[in-house]
């Protein structure tokens, strides 16, 4: 009996601690688009960085961070966006229910994302006029969604 009672006592526990973490946890789908556009403003600041002079330009870390840039837009993130995450439902997430109602806008926005992003991997290690010429219309992809189904910052 000696030993079962702190066993339940630590089974009682993990148990409450477990419990805790998971109602504090932020929906998956949410977690995992946050993610991705984190790893995007990652690569993109190192981008951007050398882009206006405030980092030297480097061809190395400018293709790689390019190749990133392309990877994030090609993968699939159809598993992000489930219905019930937008701004309107959940306090954590800046997503519009716009996006469900647009859904070929939001693809076609999606394509000319990755359709930009390829070209930067491929002309940001030309130098840093190709850089900045490819990047541009990075960003522009980026802002048009952001500009039609992201909440604005206040």
């Amino acid at each position: 009996m000696a030993l079962i009672r702190p066993f339940l006592f630590g089974l009682a526990g993990a148990a409450l601690v477990a419990t805790g973490a998971l109602a504090q946890d932020i929906n998956p789908a949410v977690k995992a688009r946050q993610s991705h556009m984190t790893l995007y403003g990652h690569n993109l600041g190192l981008l951007g960085g050398m882009a206006r002079g405030n980092i030297d330009y480097d061809a190395e870390a400018a293709t790689a961070a390019a190749a990133n840039l392309a990877a994030l837009a090609a993968l699939d993130q159809s598993r992000y966006w489930p219905e019930g995450t937008d701004s309107d439902t959940l306090m954590e997430t800046r997503a519009l229910p716009a996006i469900w109602e647009n859904i070929p806008d939001v693809i076609e926005k999606s394509r000319t994302l990755a359709a930009a992003t390829g070209t930067l991997a491929t002309e940001a290690g030309g130098g840093l006029d190709a850089l900045r010429a490819s990047l541009g219309p990075v960003g522009e992809a980026c802002g048009a969604c952001h500009e039609d189904y992201r909440v604005p910052n206040d």
